[in-house]
């Protein structure tokens, strides 16, 4: 693993900004990590399609300067497709790719032996696009349930372990050639040497998945992060944490820095679960409304849950009091029937797979005019006007980062719904990217 503190770096570079149709907060923290290698991007209103919104999580590996050029760049390459006015998936795809390349020709990017996942949202005319590449991960909130929008992409896959194998690599100890412990990233070009293949064929590509939903008025928030989240929650237990926080009228920006407080290990063992640079974004959908609105769902929503909770509760006591009477000599017909399957959950979604995604389908919502703008370390509020011509201001960082490169680490994913925030032995090499 990376080399960490003796000390977690606990200060946080959070930043808000709202219109009528979102409510946005984000927050990066390093961690025990040596450096921050994160960077993240928050845009209410693109500059070159006013009414679209883009946020995006960039998790770096083996130096800060992949990421922080996506946080830039990734946007502006999507845009200026020419098919991104009618197929947008296409666009986002491509547009991954063509950020690749740029890097690629760029000399002082094309010597870094660094990479970077990316995790996006666009949302164009009521409908939600997420692209990913790597395992950071986006989730949704759709009245009260989960939607799980990315897919993880880790080498033991059994189509990217294909992907790896037929570009001529190899997958040891569950990483691309022993060495990256993700199987698709920006950058990581020494990875990407194949050229008899394309650029999406490479053992290691930045080609992203793409999920594509409908938006309607039963859609709470999003939840954008980096695997330093989702290495200690499961995307249920992260959806429960926010639902609860927002319940309470905690604002976004707070929300974000709780949910890395939760996941910060209490101690490091080399840069373990919980060890971890974190970057968090969520996203509240207003719907027009004031966001008390949304908070009284989110409670109406926690309240069905613990209804739900409690009825499987009562039924499986149920259950096991009538198998104790069996056992204890009572006539089978003197004992009701147990019905086949009870003690399950019925309709309500439970813990997430978090190598996939399930669909919930909703229509609808207007998208914001406002831009702002978060990136890594820098943190930077671009042009951030709210409606009225205020400017949305971006909470003061306790502490600013330099982003020299680290020692390459492994990052090692276990979904646990309810975590205690404990660190985990590594036992991989400092060799590992990530």
């Amino acid at each position: 693993m990376g080399q960490s503190l003796s000390e977690p770096e606990t200060s946080k570079q959070s930043a808000f900004c709202q219109n009528d149709y979102y409510k946005v907060g984000s927050s990066c923290m390093q961690g025990w990590r040596m450096h921050m290698e994160d960077s993240h991007t928050h845009i209410l209103s693109l500059p070159d399609d006013p009414g679209t919104s883009f946020f995006a999580v960039y998790d770096g590996h083996g130096g800060a300067k992949v990421a922080e050029y996506a946080g830039k760049h990734l946007h502006k390459y999507v845009t200026r497709r020419p098919e991104y006015g009618n197929d947008v998936k296409h666009a986002l795809q491509q547009g991954f790719l063509d950020l690749d390349e740029a890097m690629l020709n760029n000399e002082a990017l094309r010597e870094q032996m660094s990479g970077s996942t990316a995790v996006v949202v666009l949302i164009k005319d009521n409908r939600l696009y997420c692209a990913n590449a790597g395992d950071s991960r986006a989730i949704a909130c759709l009245d009260g349930h989960l939607d799980v929008l990315s897919f993880d992409h880790k080498p033991t896959n059994e189509k990217e372990r294909e992907r790896i194998n037929s570009a001529g690599g190899y997958v040891e100890y569950n990483r691309v050639n022993g060495y990256l412990a993700l199987s698709r990233a920006l950058g990581d070009f020494g990875l990407k040497r194949n050229t008899q293949i394309l650029p999406s064929e490479q053992m290691v590509t930045a080609y992203p998945d793409v999920e594509e939903r409908e938006v309607t008025e039963s859609w709470d928030f999003l939840v954008i992060a980096c695997d330093g989240i989702w290495d200690v929650l499961s995307s249920q237990a992260v959806l429960e944490f926010v639902q609860e926080e927002i319940a309470q009228g905690i604002y976004p920006q707070q929300i974000c820095e709780n949910l890395m407080m939760r996941c910060l290990a209490p101690d490091c063992q080399m840069g373990g679960i919980g060890g971890d640079n974190m970057t968090v974004i969520v996203v509240c959908f207003l719907h027009g409304q004031p966001y008390e609105e949304l908070v009284n769902r989110c409670k109406e929503a926690i309240a069905k849950r613990q209804a739900r909770s409690k009825k499987r509760r009562s039924h499986s006591n149920r259950s096991h009091e009538s198998e104790a009477e069996e056992h204890s000599g009572k006539s089978p017909s003197s004992v009701a029937p147990i019905a086949e399957g009870t003690g399950k959950p019925g309709n309500g979604r439970l813990e997430d797979d978090s190598s996939g995604s399930e669909s919930e389908r909703s229509e609808d919502v207007q998208v914001p005019l406002l831009v702002t703008k978060s990136n890594g370390n820098e943190n930077v509020a671009e042009h951030a006007l709210t409606s009225n011509g205020e400017q949305a201001a971006d909470k003061p960082s306790t502490s600013q980062q330099t982003t020299p490169s680290k020692s390459v680490d492994v990052k090692q994913k276990q979904e646990q719904s309810d975590s205690n925030n404990e660190s985990a032995d590594d036992t991989s090499e400092e060799i590992d990217l990530k």
